[in-house]
């Protein structure tokens, strides 16, 4: 699906962001994806949406054709929500229907609750108020580490490794697309995730430049606003627990669904994934 390219300045002016914007002539969304990963990852979702709506899908700031901070504290959810702020408002796009994968669904949320009035709905994928520990300790492990790969073949092959347990039933081809998506070409042939490793500092650091510690006071502003949940049903970052608790914290306008065979996190062109996508955005129109 064509996109076109579009560049702009960060909400602190210091850096040059990217995005990818697809025409269309119904309401406009914005995609955001999680802490790894980057535009290309919702190139699939675009193919079913594109045209039918406006489809805006940044790289953040140390991802893809975005600029790298020089201060890693920068990289919080915090920030990132700043950025998408600011690119709305470059687009001159007052409303937007918000979808977020994992760290993306971290700030729809915090966007939502501070302007409640420029989103017309959310889209949470594998995320919620709280984040299970366990998963937050295997993105961890590999998260900013490792040297570049030698080929293609070894970085799809990583990509396997470490999210072969959340994509069940998918072969060899999804994981070179996999990898086509989160990583690039350096200069010399060899093969590098499109992402600052300074990433991972927030681990070390301050947890909450991950993931914020407590965000049900977030959730719980965000009760007027349509809310779809997509949970993976394998998830070791959304519980099924949290999922039964933002339903009861929101009982008006939520939808939740879970998307079999898939972990952290469904890559939204499921048949389930996509069935309630397009019943909620149409219901967002209705």
């Amino acid at each position: 699906m064509k996109y076109a390219d579009h560049a702009y300045r960060s909400a602190d002016d210091r850096l040059t962001l990217y995005a990818r914007v697809y025409g269309g002539e119904g309401q406009p969304l914005l995609l955001m994806h999680g802490l790894t990963r980057n535009s290309g990852d919702f190139e699939a979702l675009a193919d079913h949406l594109a045209g039918q709506y406006q489809l805006i899908v940044p790289d953040q700031r140390g991802r893809g054709r975005s600029d790298y901070d020089p201060q890693p504290d920068h990289y919080n959810p915090a920030v990132y929500a700043a950025d998408m702020f600011k690119l709305l408002d470059d687009l001159s796009i007052p409303k937007a229907g918000l979808i977020g994968t994992s760290m993306g669904g971290l700030i729809a949320m915090l966007m939502a609750a501070a302007t409640p009035d420029r989103a017309s709905g959310l889209i949470l994928n594998d995320i919620g108020p709280d984040v299970e520990q366990s998963g937050l300790d295997r993105i961890q492990s590999y998260v900013g580490a490792g040297e570049p790969f030698e080929d293609w073949d070894a970085a799809a092959a990583h990509c396997k490794r470490i999210n072969g347990d959340a994509f069940v039933g998918v072969d060899d081809s999804f994981w070179m697309q996999f990898a086509r998506h989160t990583s690039t070409a350096l200069p010399d042939g060899r093969i590098q995730p499109a992402y600052d490793p300074a990433i991972s500092a927030g681990f070390s650091g301050d947890s909450a430049n991950v993931a914020p510690a407590d965000l049900w006071p977030v959730w719980d502003l965000l009760a007027a606003i349509p809310v779809l949940s997509i949970r993976g049903a394998m998830s070791d970052i959304l519980s099924a627990r949290t999922v039964a608790e933002m339903q009861r914290r929101h009982p008006q306008d939520f939808t939740a669904v879970e998307i079999p065979d898939r972990g952290h996190a469904p890559m939204l062109d499921e048949p389930e994934a996509l069935d309630a996508i397009h019943a909620f955005l149409a219901s967002l129109e209705s």
